[in-house]
């Protein structure tokens, strides 16, 4: 992985911690123009109940109003966990390029089983389930136990699930 890579990776991380402290479940994203520049990055913001407020949905919609199809389709969205079907839906119909993510839907999947939460409410599928054409990387092993570290910070009191 480069390290302009790894960086972009890791701001996710922060990101995350950032939802974690506001009291929102640890997800973090960042958008990435094809000249390397940070275009937008959110974290989640479901805890006031709002459970469409993840930051791929929310990078999918800011790319939609601010750049043309050609530069949706060669940024590069960075996020701390693999996309939901929601999400997923998103990235594809507004035509975003690359995604790289840092836990795979199955390793959330097995460490909120492992923390005893309930099955959500939509099931969750790897993203090339929604898009089979999705270019996509991930997981990053390198950066996914601090990624763990904070779902069971946030789970060990929060009985929401994503």
């Amino acid at each position: 992985m480069k390290d302009d890579e790894a960086a972009h990776l890791r701001r996710c991380v922060e990101l995350a911690e950032e939802a974690l402290e506001a009291g929102d479940e640890p997800f973090g994203s960042v958008l990435v123009g094809a000249d390397g520049t940070v275009l937008f990055e959110d974290r989640n913001r479901v805890g006031r109940g709002d459970h469409t407020r993840h930051p791929e949905f929310t990078i999918a919609r800011w790319a939609a109003e601010h750049l043309s199809p050609g530069q949706r389709a060669a940024a590069t969205v960075y996020t701390s966990g693999e996309h939901c079907p929601m999400c997923s839906a998103a990235h594809g119909w507004v035509g975003l390029g690359r995604i790289v993510f840092i836990c795979s839907t199955e390793q959330l999947e097995g460490w909120l089983t492992e923390l005893g939460v309930p099955p959500a409410p939509v099931r969750l599928l790897p993203i090339r389930d929604i898009l089979p054409g999705a270019r996509v990387e991930g997981p990053v092993p390198e950066l996914a136990d601090q990624v763990h570290a904070l779902h069971r910070r946030f789970r060990q009191g929060a009985p929401a699930r994503r």
